[in-house]
């Protein structure tokens, strides 16, 4: 009976988090509208437009390989397995042991690089712009990501995000200079990898800025559904991970029973809903840069993760 509660509660957090990933989406929405004097749509619009995607017909090009028609369900599942295994509500979940910080980083390159592809397959301009961009934006965010990765890990003693969790809310952390440069790495990349300003507009469709968007443009139907679901689901494991790392606080700990589950997911709900308010306020307030100084900030990023690991080896006590 404890194993089928554990599965249970485990499924529970799964689908919570393809449930919360639209809403996110919309709530930064909301909050962009409304810093811009606009009405804006409803938060759960994006629910709207996902249900009316996946009752469209499917148009494919004429010379798209059976890669094209795979890769929206393996983006969707790789971002979704990801995502279900950061701890949200809860640490010690049933599969919590194979939430590894390299792991996640490892899944999310995959579908990283199965979106490049699918992106190149049929041949338009669009997708080889936007493949060669994403590669570009990878190849400097994913070394900033192990390097903040390789910070917290050395904190704590472990890559294992439900023993990160729980040390992280211990009193023996501290203020750490190191752990202060790794988050600010980690939201850096975050920017990169959601495809967010400054690094990258979601809404827009002009050819010099496009990223993202340029490589899923080929896409209709419940296939352009998968991907926008995917999307969210990387927005919101990332806010759930910085959450989750840096700011550990209301988390249900492996002791603590299923009634303490309620009052962790308030505190959940309540780090998701700071975090979407958060990005909306940051991308008004500022502009998007040019593609050419991505590698710039990105390459801040890397120093910083850098200097945040060389810390821990110089003084444990900074």
């Amino acid at each position: 009976m404890e194993l089928i509660a554990n599965l249970l509660v485990q499924g529970a957090q799964m689908a919570l988090v393809v449930a919360l990933a639209p809403a996110l989406m919309g709530l930064v929405r909301k909050v962009k509208a409304r810093m811009l004097r606009r009405r804006g749509a409803s938060i759960f619009q994006p629910y709207r437009d996902i249900l009316r995607l996946m009752r469209k017909e499917v148009v494919l090009a004429e010379n798209a390989s059976w890669l094209f028609r795979v890769v929206p369900y393996m983006v969707f599942a790789a971002t979704w397995v990801a995502a279900a295994l950061v701890p949200t509500f809860a640490v010690g979940l049933q599969f919590n042991w194979t939430a590894d910080l390299i792991a996640i980083v490892a899944l999310l390159g995959s579908a990283r690089f199965f979106l490049a592809l699918a992106g190149m397959d049929v041949g338009t301009a669009f997708g080889g712009i936007g493949a060669s961009r994403e590669m570009m934006i990878a190849s400097m965010a994913e070394p900033a990501m192990l390097l903040a990765v390789f910070s917290v890990s050395l904190v704590a003693g472990s890559t294992q995000l439900s023993t990160v969790a729980a040390y992280m809310a211990t009193e023996d952390v501290g203020l750490r200079v190191s752990l202060g440069l790794a988050l600010v790495a980690l939201v850096i990349v975050a920017l990169a990898e959601n495809a967010r300003i400054p690094v990258d507009n979601p809404t827009t469709h002009l050819e010099l800025t496009m990223v993202h968007e340029a490589m899923v443009l080929e896409y209709s139907g419940r296939h352009l559904a998968m991907i926008e679901i995917a999307a969210a689901l990387k927005l919101l494991l990332y806010i759930s991970l910085i959450g989750c790392i840096f700011v550990p606080w209301g988390i249900a700990g492996e002791a603590a029973g299923v009634m303490s589950y309620p009052l962790a997911l308030g505190f959940y709900l309540g780090k998701l809903a700071l975090g979407g308010v958060a990005l909306g306020v940051f991308e008004v307030s500022i502009a998007k840069m040019r593609v050419f100084r991505v590698p710039d900030f990105l390459g801040a990023a890397l120093m910083l993760g850098l200097l945040g690991t060389l810390l821990l080896f110089v003084s444990r006590s900074l």
